[in-house]
């Protein structure tokens, strides 16, 4: 059954799922991105993106960011998911969580230089 979005129910009730339990760097990136808070780019989080869910999503930059833990480590499911994102039109950034936890400032100034902001 799909919403009126076109987006599976069992994939919409993922993503809530995965927002209601995020990581502790998800948690830390978040609360730098919600309500515009960086630059006023408007982010959402956990995501249904085609057959994907995104960690956060800024549509108006058609930018995707994703908090990678060490199960990523050279990930071919990461490569064609990003292939496929890049297809769509979509640019893609991960960042270790590591690098979110302790390093937040390098994470923003990336994404605003990705995004086409100042940093």
């Amino acid at each position: 059954m799909k919403t009126d979005e076109g987006v599976p129910a069992r994939q919409r009730r993922q993503a809530r799922a995965m927002r209601a339990a995020p990581t502790e760097a998800e948690q830390r990136l978040w609360r730098l991105l919600r309500h515009r808070r960086l630059s006023s780019l408007k982010f959402r989080r956990q995501v249904p993106v085609g057959p994907y869910i995104v960690d956060f999503l800024c549509v108006g930059a058609r930018l995707i960011v994703e908090a990678d833990g060490s199960q990523h480590g050279e990930s071919l499911s990461d490569e064609a998911r990003d292939a496929f994102l890049g297809r769509q039109g979509w640019t893609v950034l991960r960042f270790w969580n590591h690098d979110i936890l302790q390093n937040p400032g390098v994470v923003l100034d990336t994404i605003l230089a990705r995004a086409g902001l100042p940093w």
